[in-house]
């Protein structure tokens, strides 16, 4: 009981500092049903903070709300991680955890989870990345100005043959064949995935392959990756730029979309590789710069991080709506982790804690410059 009772003034006094309290009536509070949370917290940061959410031991009126406070306060680094999570980190230091045999592991346990999940929660277009608001009210007009800020940074134009890995659901591949008369090869590690954007790019000039990036051999005219370099890992930075590089036609662009880290790291958040996306990881500007080296000039750096908060609560509240439906196949701790998984990444981009760059390269510099495009 003793030991209980301090783990609970520890946490408390750290919540203070982030303008958050226990069991009272803002938004952002949190109301523990399980007076073992705040031990667990304190051994195992924040996968037992996840855990627990998804036990139920906790809850917040506005989960997004307390995330964005915790990171915003520096939280989490206070809170020290316990011995097998500490283990994992040194080992993802070592081993390569996205090797081809392991590429596909990602596709089996996240994306081919159901396309009705994504069907519900996502826009018409099936775009599972974030979105472009400067514009927008909406998240369809959101999306559809992502993809064509997309097409026109690559200067697409008709007859050229691009390059999509990470393809998703086929949205990139049919906007761009539809709006700007390109041929595209997409690329995915998700059997889902691929039967669906098939069929959703059937009648154009599309190929969708279940295939890993380190097996296309063709040459492009330009290529793009939108939201798939999470997947990489750090061990194949190096590894995924040469393929790059060497699929690229000499004066070809390649555009590449992902969410970043501020820190450089070697290992994915403990609670999210776990139950979200396995073996990901965010790459930091550092980590990104020194992997192209050597094979390519960054010419247009554009963050635009603070829309993946309006794209996850937008997500959100079409994956909350349509819940009734879902339920059937999904049971209460999916909801749980879902909903944790959507608002505390909104969270953490609000927070300005992970960013979100599209990346313009060239192999040798556009003669007289890249003319940047927003």
């Amino acid at each position: 009981m003793e030991k209980r009772n301090r783990s609970k003034e520890v946490v408390e006094e750290l919540l203070r500092k982030a303008g958050v309290e226990i069991n009272r009536g803002n938004p952002w509070d949190i109301r523990v049903k399980d007076e073992r949370l705040y031990g667990r917290v304190l051994a195992q940061g924040s996968l037992g903070l996840g855990e627990a959410y998804m036990d139920g031991w906790w809850d917040a009126e506005r989960l997004d709300q307390f995330i964005e406070r915790v990171l915003s306060a520096g939280l989490a680094e206070e809170v020290r991680k316990d011995l097998k999570t500490a283990a994992k980190i040194a080992a993802a230091a070592l081993l390569n955890r996205q090797t081809k045999r392991r590429a596909f592991i990602v596709g089996e346990e996240h994306y081919d989870l159901g396309n009705d999940l994504y069907e519900a929660m996502l826009d018409r277009r099936l775009v599972y990345t974030c979105a472009y608001w400067k514009h927008a009210t909406n998240l369809d007009e959101a999306q559809e100005a992502k993809l064509d800020l997309v097409c026109k940074k690559l200067k697409l134009a008709p007859g050229m043959r691009v390059l999509d890995i990470g393809c998703g659901w086929g949205s990139f591949a049919k906007y761009a064949a539809e709006t700007y008369g390109v041929s595209v090869v997409g690329i995915t590690v998700s059997k889902e995935q691929a039967v669906l954007a098939q069929e959703n790019c059937k009648g154009l000039p599309v190929e969708i392959r279940l295939q890993d990036y380190r097996d296309v051999k063709e040459q492009f005219d330009a290529i793009v990756s939108l939201g798939m370099f999470e997947h990489v890992g750090h061990r194949n930075y190096r590894e995924y730029f040469r393929v790059a590089s060497e699929c690229l036609h000499e004066k070809g662009l390649f555009l590449l979309h992902t969410i970043g880290d501020i820190h450089s790291s070697v290992h994915g958040e403990p609670w999210t590789e776990k139950y979200i996306f396995p073996n990901g990881m965010l790459p930091s500007i550092g980590q990104i710069g020194r992997a192209i080296e050597g094979y390519f000039v960054m010419e247009d750096l554009h963050n635009f991080g603070a829309d993946y908060d309006k794209t996850l609560m937008a997500w959100y509240a079409n994956f909350e709506r349509q819940w009734p439906e879902l339920k059937e196949r999904y049971d209460e701790r999916f909801f749980r982790m879902w909903k944790y998984y959507l608002l505390s990444f909104a969270g953490s981009f609000r927070a300005r804690n992970v960013q979100l760059w599209q990346i313009v390269l060239s192999k040798k510099g556009v003669p007289g410059g890249y003319e940047s495009i927003r």
